[in-house]
């Protein structure tokens, strides 16, 4: 099995294929496109997609991707996420003058990086990407925020360790593969989670007779987010979790009583949930 994910190696996201299947090989992606395009064209089985992080929210451009493709959604993956500040072999924290990171890292450790003066902060694409770059280019003066693993897969020193803000730093990962042959094909368990996403008439009202179907039904949402429609000023995608698996009888007839008034109703995949009530395992 190949998974593809986006970034370097010693990526957040390929800690996330790894924990998802030990065994696979492992492709790195330039964009998060590039992971679809991957997976779409049968260069990897499957791809790993982050979609929010605890802390920093949602990663709303794998939310429109998925709207854009045909892949569904076939696992998830919980990580916790520890940022370290790395830089070149004999670097002082007092030496750094630029660090570099993806800006949802930069986020996660803002607390740590409003404690330095005389230091700019650049946003790149990737978190091992950036350490990557300190390493390639010998910036002195340089840090980036990665993993402790991506400091030694780049002959890097870690100046600083756990600098997030919070210690529950968890990002959640989507696995998305080439519809139900995949998913059989990976043998995976009964699903007991259903991401959708569906549109709804701009009337008084309509978005709590969406809920009430699934309210009605006894299906919890853990999670409901809005996207805007592109051509279509202040109207409103909602991608929701369902905490129910597609094959119950519960939640086809949620759906079928939910396509009765929206416009629109999509499927985009049918999964194995993460379990809840104990702490992430590391």
């Amino acid at each position: 099995m190949r998974i593809a994910f986006q970034g370097e190696p010693g990526a957040y996201s390929e800690a996330a294929a790894l924990k998802w299947r030990p065994d696979a090989d492992v492709q790195a992606c330039p964009a998060f496109e590039d992971v679809f395009e991957a997976v779409e064209s049968g260069r990897a089985t499957c791809g790993v997609l982050p979609i929010e992080n605890s802390i920093g929210g949602t990663i709303h451009r794998n939310y429109d991707l998925l709207l854009g493709h045909e892949l569904r959604i076939i696992g998830e993956v919980e990580l916790p996420v520890v940022h370290a500040l790395v830089a070149l072999p004999d670097t002082r924290l007092a030496d750094v003058r630029t660090i570099y990171s993806h800006p949802q890292a930069l986020a996660q450790c803002d607390r740590f990086l409003r404690s330095l003066s005389g230091v700019e902060v650049v946003a790149t694409y990737d978190t091992a990407g950036s350490a990557r770059l300190i390493s390639e280019r010998r910036l002195a003066a340089g840090a980036a925020i990665a993993s402790e693993r991506a400091a030694d897969l780049f002959g890097l020193q870690v100046l600083k360790a756990s600098i997030q803000d919070f210690a529950d730093n968890i990002t959640r990962f989507l696995v998305v593969g080439r519809g139900s042959a995949t998913q059989e094909s990976l043998r995976l368990p009964d699903a007991n989670k259903t991401t959708i996403v569906f549109a709804l008439p701009n009337e008084p009202g309509s978005l709590f007779k969406a809920l009430s179907v699934f309210a009605l039904r006894g299906i919890d949402l853990t999670k409901i987010e809005s996207r805007p429609i592109p051509g279509r000023p202040w109207e409103y995608l909602f991608y929701t979790d369902l905490s129910a698996g597609l094959h119950e009888f519960r939640t086809g007839r949620a759906l079928s009583h939910l396509g009765e008034f929206a416009p629109s109703v999509r499927v985009l995949g049918s999964y194995e949930a993460v379990p809840r009530g104990g702490p992430p395992s590391e």
